[in-house]
């Protein structure tokens, strides 16, 4: 007679491995654990049982046999699959936003949801880039408990003091109410209004943001009405703090497209003489770096005074070259 104890052990490795995404041969399995084929397939059956079961708490999961390898294997419609993990994995170590121990640790751990065969391929796939992956700077010691912090802090609706580096690593105290946190362009950023309540939020990146003070007072506060991540997203370049404003700019490059992508609020709005011409709602000074970055494929239309702006920038930059 089979000890329950050992029985039930084995049927809940079995279930860890196929959550691991293993292939459950049950030949293999019953020389593993040293029993009859006939008690892995009753431990098989077992956890199809309670898979079908608790289909209300863990939705469509099911045990497949293969006729062709002869194993059956986990298909979960909330596992992510070899290539949406692949996907993560690539945005992952293109953001450079994470430390390289702490990227190597993430992936190792989405990897466990591959079997031993996809979990190679994955890694041959990934391995030069983690190789050669280079974060971004960062002065806090951990970034990812910066942001969990914080974000307790911003439901709170909780006063904290940041000890911040600034763009000219000036280091400064800020008393702030936090109320948003979005992640762009390499870096995580925190959505603040300074303690002086003038109306402007303020961005903070948070690898810059070395020590967090939670204070005892909290604030009653709509500003983060004010604050519309998906807006600050497709408004902003670079999330450089400016005034809001719509411009109108011609593009006369290979792919207009790209622009579209970088500027989602771009419309275009008539082509002409081989030119695109587009209108934006744009936040902040950032949009001045993209289009200088475009060099003369772009042309600023209006309104006049952000025209007037970017000569002026074009013309102190040719003076350097001059």
């Amino acid at each position: 007679m089979e000890n329950k104890g050992v029985k039930s052990e084995r049927l809940l490795e079995i279930f860890l491995l196929a959550m691991k995404g293993e292939q459950l041969s049950v030949q293999e399995l019953s020389l593993k654990y040293n029993c009859s084929a006939r008690s892995i397939t009753r431990d098989i059956n077992s956890i199809k049982a309670f898979l079908a079961e608790q289909r209300d708490i863990i939705g469509e999961a099911e045990l497949i046999y293969s006729s062709v390898s002869h194993k059956y294997h986990l298909e979960m419609e909330s596992f992510l699959t070899n290539k949406e993990l692949l996907v993560l994995s690539k945005i992952l170590i293109g953001s450079r936003a994470l430390s390289s121990e702490i990227l190597v640790e993430i992936l190792a751990k989405l990897k466990q949801h591959t079997s031993p065969a996809d979990r190679e391929k994955l890694e041959h796939l990934m391995s030069k880039e983690i190789y050669h992956y280079s974060p971004v700077h960062c002065d806090c010691e951990d970034i990812l408990s910066n942001l969990w912090e914080m974000t307790d802090y911003i439901e709170e609706k909780r006063y904290v003091s940041i000890d911040y580096y600034k763009m000219d690593r000036i280091r400064e105290m800020y008393r702030i109410k936090p109320v948003a946190i979005m992640y762009t362009e390499y870096y995580f950023y925190l959505i603040a209004f300074k303690d002086n309540d003038d109306g402007i939020p303020y961005y903070f990146r948070l690898d810059r943001i070395v020590k967090i003070i939670a204070h005892r007072e909290f604030f009653e506060s709509d500003q983060k009405k004010l604050v519309d991540e998906g807006i600050i997203r497709n408004q902003s370049q670079y999330m450089f703090p400016g005034k809001s404003r719509r411009i109108r700019f011609s593009f006369s490059g290979p792919s207009v497209q790209a622009v579209l992508d970088r500027m989602p609020t771009a419309k275009i709005v008539e082509r002409k003489d081989g030119k695109y011409i587009l209108d934006a709602e744009i936040f902040g000074d950032g949009i001045k770096m993209f289009l200088l970055s475009q060099g003369s494929w772009i042309e600023v239309i209006e309104p006049q005074e952000f025209r007037k702006e970017i000569s002026e920038e074009i013309n102190k930059m040719q003076s350097y070259y001059s």
